[in-house]
């Protein structure tokens, strides 16, 4: 039996796109905009997680990051090490800009909400130092595998 238009119309009217992001897409968003801040070294992943796990190099872009997100809106809450002597609130106003404007951009998703966690402080030359001493640690336990 054929259907007629209106019956056409309102089936193709019942049908909706969508668009949808993994919140891993979204972390990672946020890492790259935070990251990008001056007076930001890098991002933790909380307390549980060893020196190793902060400073590899090779690390998760995500880590120290995580987001909910909804079908029109995320927030998002962000670990971060800061550089000693920097003005915390500065950064963190200029981080939920560029976190806000990223996300925003990329997935028209509305970011409703931007916490920074400061986990450590160190100077740059402490983070670099430590950075370092990570990169053999987790050098020497490749070899060692």
């Amino acid at each position: 039996m054929a259907q007629t238009t209106a019956e056409t119309k309102q089936n193709e009217t019942v049908r909706k796109n969508s668009l949808t992001f993994e919140d891993q897409v979204i972390k990672k968003i946020a890492g790259i905009a935070a990251n990008d801040i001056k007076g930001i070294l890098g991002m933790s992943g909380g307390f549980m997680s060893g020196l190793t796990e902060r400073f590899r190099a090779s690390g998760d872009i995500t880590k120290g990051i995580d987001a909910e997100v909804g079908e029109k809106q995320v927030a998002i809450d962000i670990s971060v090490i800061v550089e000693y002597g920097k003005s915390v609130p500065s950064i963190f106003n200029e981080t939920i800009a560029a976190v806000k404007k990223a996300v925003n951009d990329m997935t028209g998703l509305d970011v409703v909400e931007v916490n920074m966690h400061v986990e450590d402080v160190m100077t740059r030359s402490e983070f670099e130092e430590k950075h370092r001493q990570a990169e053999k640690e987790n050098e020497n336990s490749r070899q060692l595998d």
